[in-house]
Order: structure tokens, then C-alpha cells, then sequence
């Protein structure tokens, strides 16, 4: 029996992309988005949430949003006793667990800012992934400084 179950299993997780895309149903649940208001004359923000999947395991690929010229993803790497930025291709997310996108982590950059994030400002961002597809989620930007959301918002 046991084999039997580990044999479905495995094929769920190997079916199509159309069929492992139905978000609504299913694998990841997107919540706590938030990004922070830009301080002075930034040119670039960040953009953080949780990212739990309870389905089989997944890349996320890519992101969008109008509030810049480019959205990105990002982490930061320690380089001698200087942490830094850098742009990454990819971030998996594992199966049946979770990916935090959190400041000093990875992110969603945004890069060349149209205009200064502020306070209380909600931001359309889609998510791309490998299997799921792309995902629309709202991020609200909190104070210069926030580490968290203002408020528990989930997609």
C-alpha cells in the first residue's frame, strides 16, 4: 500500500504544467507580502513574503511589476565582511515547505523606480513559476524600515 501511495505521489508531482498551475487549489499559499517605502531619493526597492507549499516542489522564475523599470530577483551574499546584493536567476521552492523572501535574504528587487514607494501604497506584482504558472499578488508597502507587513494580507 504503501508503495502505491508513493507511486501517485510521484506522479502528481511530474504531471503537466497545466495541471500543477491551479494555484487556487492548491500548492502555494503567498501571504505576509510587503516592500518599504523608499528612503529619500531611492532608485530601488525591495519586496518580501512567505512562500508555503504544501504540493511538490518549485522554482520561482521570475516576477513583474509596472512601479519599475525592471523586477528582479535577488539575494544577498557575504563577500569578506561586506554583505551584498545580487541578481539570481531562480529560487526554489521546496516541496511541501516554505520559502521566506525577507530582508537580508532573498527578494523581489525593484529596480529604477518610476516614483518613491510610499507608506500605505499597494503594489500589483505577478510571480512567475516553473510549475504553477504566474501568480498576481498585492504587496503593500509599509514604513522605511518595516520588517514585516502592516497587515497579514494572503493570496
Amino acid at each position: 500500500m504503501k508503495t502505491l501511495a508513493l507511486a501517485a505521489s510521484l506522479v502528481a508531482c511530474l504531471a503537466t504544467p497545466g495541471l500543477a498551475a491551479d494555484v487556487e487549489h492548491g500548492a502555494l499559499t503567498i501571504s505576509g507580502a510587503f516592500a518599504r517605502a523608499s528612503a529619500g531619493m531611492a532608485k530601488a526597492g525591495g519586496g518580501f513574503m512567505t512562500i508555503a507549499n504544501i504540493g511538490c516542489a518549485d522554482t520561482l522564475i521570475g516576477a513583474s511589476a509596472d512601479v519599475s523599470e525592471r523586477t528582479e530577483l535577488h539575494t544577498h551574499i557575504k563577500d569578506g565582511e561586506v554583505m551584498r546584493m545580487r541578481k539570481v536567476e531562480t529560487i526554489d521552492v521546496p516541496r511541501e515547505g516554505t520559502l521566506e523572501l525577507k530582508p537580508g535574504s532573498y527578494h523581489v528587487m525593484f529596480i529604477n523606480l518610476h516614483a518613491p514607494l510610499k507608506e500605505g501604497q499597494v503594489i500589483p506584482v505577478e510571480l512567475e513559476f516553473r510549475k504553477a504558472g504566474k501568480v498576481s499578488i498585492d504587496v503593500e508597502v509599509g514604513s522605511v524600515g518595516a520588517k514585516a507587513p502592516a497587515k497579514h494580507m494572503t493570496h
